[in-house]
């Protein structure tokens, strides 16, 4: 699950290069953070067992591949996962960064995932949990 952590850590080299370019102010990059943390599951049954209001009935870890076609042999350009994660993160870029560098960003990061794609078979991990209320 740390995997994910490589490709958060090429996105900030992204950014930096953007800088670089004059795209991205240097204040608005140095002020940009968002924390990330993927937790082993056994960690996110202890917080919910900590917690006490739920018991865990079920845990599971399953992978998901970047590749949408889901066929390694087809090169999936990097389009669909850097759309994924452009839903979730946009709004947060662009009320830091402004709207007029969000088109630029997503093009950059989906060459970034792309280029890792295309060397590695590349997998989301996802952590499924169901859980009962106590009463």
């Amino acid at each position: 699950m740390r995997k994910n952590s490589k490709i958060l850590k090429k996105k900030k080299i992204n950014y930096i290069n953007m800088h670089m370019q004059g795209i991205i102010d240097q204040e608005k990059l140095n002020s940009f953070n968002i924390p990330n943390y993927y937790p082993s599951p056994s960690e996110v049954k202890l917080e919910v067992l900590n917690e006490g209001s739920f018991s865990v009935s079920r845990l599971e870890v399953s992978e998901v591949n970047w590749n949408a076609l889901d066929n390694w042999d087809l090169f999936d350009d990097g389009y669909n996962v850097a759309q994924c994660i452009r839903a979730v993160a946009e709004p947060l870029l662009a009320s830091h960064f402004g709207e007029g560098v969000i088109k630029e960003i997503f093009n950059r990061y989906k060459k970034i995932l792309g280029d890792r794609m295309s060397k590695e078979k590349t997998k989301f991990t996802n952590l499924t949990l169901m859980m009962t209320r106590k009463a």
